[in-house]
Formats: C-alpha cells, structure tokens, sequence
C-alpha cells in the first residue's frame, strides 16, 4: 500500500469553509427503477452556506474511515477494458467537469452497475490542490510542490424522514410532519487519482466503503476498471464462514475451535503492534494450517479447512487484522477467568468444609445436628421422604421432625448415630 494516514487526513483537513478549493460540483439524483429524477452542475463557492456545509461534509465522509479496513487503495486491472477506464478518468478530470457528455457516462455506468433498491444520488467534485513544499522540519512552506488535481465522487443513498409530529404554523397546532427525502452519508465512493506520498498517482483510484455496506466489486471492475478488494468487514466475515461451514451442523466444536484461532491471531496482531516497522501479519494458507493445528480440530475438519480457505481466499489472502473479533476474544476470556475463580471459589469452599467438619469430629463438642461450616442444615434424601419433614415447638425449642422407619439409622458429620 502506498497511501498513507498522512496523505488521507492531508486532504481531509482542506475541507473547511476558508481552505476548501472544490471548484464544482456536479450531481444526478436516481430513483428505485434507476430512472433519472435530476441532474445538477454548479460551481461550489456558490452554493448557499447551508448547502456548502452538508456538501463538504458528505465529501469529509469520503475520506474517512481506515487504511485497509474500509478505505481501500485500488489498482487498475491489467486489461484493454480497464486501461479503457483509466483514459476516461483522466479525460473527466481534465474536463473539470464541463463536459456534460463525460459527466453523463460516468453517471449512466454507476446506474448500471450499482445495486441499490432505493433512491440514491451520484455526486462528483472536482479540486485543484496546490501542495505546499515541507521543509527538512515537517513544516509546510508557502512555496508549492506540485499541482494536485483530482475528482471525488460519492454515492449517497436517499430516503424518506422518519414520521413524526411537528408544530404546523398556518395552522397553529401540532401535527404530523410532512415527510420529506433526505440526502445521508456515502455508502461508498472514489477519489482519483489517489493522493500518494503527497503527490498524484493516476496508476491508483482511493476507494471508500460505509462500514459494514458492500463493497460492490461489480462497480470497482466495471465501472473504475480496478481489482476488487474485500473490506475488513468481509474479510472477517468471510473468515468466520469458512471456519464454522468446515465442521458442518457441529457448532458447538466449531465455535470452539473459531474462538481458539481468535485468540492465536490476537496475539500474533498484539505482537505485531509492538513493532509499527513490521508488515501485518497475512493469513496464507500456510498460517491458516498453523491455526487449525493449535485449535486441534480433526485431520478431516483440517482438510475441508484448506479447500474452502483456497476456493474464497485464493492468491490474496486477508491481514490477520481484518479477520480479529477483538470483542470476542476479549468477552471469551473474561468468561474464562470467572468459570476459573468460580471453580477455585468451589474447591475452597469444600476444603474449609471439609476441615470445619474434621475440627468439629475431633473437638466432639459440636451439637449434633449443626452445620458450623455454613450455619444452616443439610439433609439429603429422596424427594418422596423429603415431603413428609416438617418444623413444629417442642417444649418452647423450634425442632426439625424427621420420620423413621423401623431399624434406620443415620450419620451426622460423617458419624454413625443412635437415634
């Protein structure tokens, strides 16, 4: 990866009201039969305060999230198609986007290839950055370093407000309030060309993906031209698929052996963090026959393991990072610390019991029917003889009345008792 944080929270802090640079922003609002309602081109220092902010805000969101997890650098794909692709980009960002013809086929492309049910709006801008020079100290200098120029697009889904009352003015009472469509965050978007060790790289498009949304590899291959990547999300998800399908209608063994391989990738990550200078650790087939050895599951568990891992992993196998359910790792071993005191708690218990009873045998001074040990008395019995005790005052002493067949004894503190 040749993005780094330095470079995305570069751009990210230019978009403030007095250092944004965006020089238009262009627009095409969809509906769920993927028909187009509206389509819009204005220059951004124009807009209404209200508007620049929300605008500016959606494109922030672009450029959020982490490195490798749900921000994804992207190369083009080898292939006439995708070189195809790369010249149009380049040709739409030239454009600045003054060609409504160029503007109409990147839009015409999203629609085609972007599965969504709802209304969503396509939004593009355009920026010039000028990078400033930064001096052997890390300071930036009022001199520039190049020019950077470059396109963000953003796909924001459109829904209806929720239902709610409101005061309803001409009318002077409340009401239900006229549901109106709202414009929320991207579910994903692109910059290009990516902003690489400060400077252009057209060789790379910068690609986001709303945790937990899709990725959408149709759009990423059809549309950008590039290789699809998996998000940290679906990597882990798709981990955990492959694990718990390899022991078939066992859950009980596969949760157990899936939380066992957890703990081994956290401490192989932990280790890892302890030296940024390392690469991440990566999940090979090899590492993966490594974990299913430590969790100890079956030669044919193993097996079925390193077919599936090949079959969705192939030749990109995820960073042990992507795949780590901390919470999970961390929620298992406090469950495992607690059955553990629980068990020592037990144990001491039945030693100081134990030893009260030894104490009380070999003092022979304890009444017969006290339990000093837990101050309460114990009887075992069956449920049939159990039913027939009951308590009743005998010559003002509350006592424990317990029928007797003929010939029965009983032992009290491990003693042989006459009664």
């Amino acid at each position: 990866m040749n993005i780094t944080k330095g470079d995305v929270l570069e751009l990210r802090r230019r978009l403030k009201k007095t250092e944004c640079t965006f020089g238009r922003l262009c627009g095409c609002y969809v509906n769920s039969g993927k028909q187009v309602v509206l389509k819009f081109s204005e220059p951004f220092s124009e807009l209404e305060e209200d508007e620049f902010y929300k605008y500016l805000e959606i494109a922030k969101k672009t450029l959020s999230g982490t490195l490798g997890g749900n921000l994804l650098e992207l190369e083009f794909a080898r292939t006439e198609q995708a070189a195809e692709r790369q010249k149009y980009l380049l040709m739409l960002k030239g454009s600045k986007l003054a060609n409504e013809e160029l503007l109409d086929r990147l839009y015409e492309q999203v629609i085609a290839e972007y599965a969504y049910p709802g209304n969503y709006l396509i939004l593009v801008y355009h920026d010039v950055y000028d990078v400033p020079a930064k001096a052997t100290s890390g300071e930036e200098q009022e001199e520039s370093e190049e020019i950077y120029e470059y396109l963000l697009c953003a796909v924001c889904p459109v829904d209806l407000a929720k239902p709610a009352l409101g005061y309803c003015e001409e009318e002077n009472r409340i009401g239900a309030r006229e549901r109106d469509w709202v414009v929320g965050q991207p579910d994903l978007g692109f910059v290009y060309p990516a902003f690489s060790g400060r400077s252009s790289d057209v060789n790379a498009v910068m690609y986001y993906v709303r945790t937990g949304r899709s990725s959408h590899p149709e759009l990423v291959e059809n549309v950008l031209g590039c290789v699809s990547q998996r998000t940290a999300a679906e990597d882990k998800q798709a981990f955990q698929s492959v694990v718990k399908s390899a022991f078939g209608e066992d859950t009980e063994q596969a949760d157990a052996a899936f939380f066992q391989m957890q703990k081994t990738i956290s401490a192989m990550v932990a280790e890892r963090e302890e030296d940024p200078s390392l690469p991440p650790v990566s999940l090979t087939a090899e590492a993966m026959a490594d974990l299913a050895e430590e969790a100890e599951v079956s030669d044919a568990v193993r097996e079925q393991l390193g077919k599936t891992y090949a079959q969705v992993f192939g030749d990109v196998p995820p960073a042990a990072h992507n795949v780590l359910d901390s919470r999970l790792v961390e929620e298992g071993t406090a469950r495992a610390h607690t059955a553990a005191l629980e068990q020592k708690v037990a144990v001491l218990q039945q030693e100081l019991a134990q030893q009260a009873a030894d104490r009380a045998e070999a003092e022979g001074d304890i009444p017969p029917w006290e339990d000093t040990a837990a101050g309460r008395i114990e009887l075992r019995m069956p449920e049939e003889r159990a039913a027939r005790i009951r308590a009743e005052r005998i010559g003002g002493q509350r006592c424990l009345l317990i029928p007797l067949e003929e010939g029965e004894s009983a032992q009290i503190n491990g003693r042989e008792t006459t009664l």
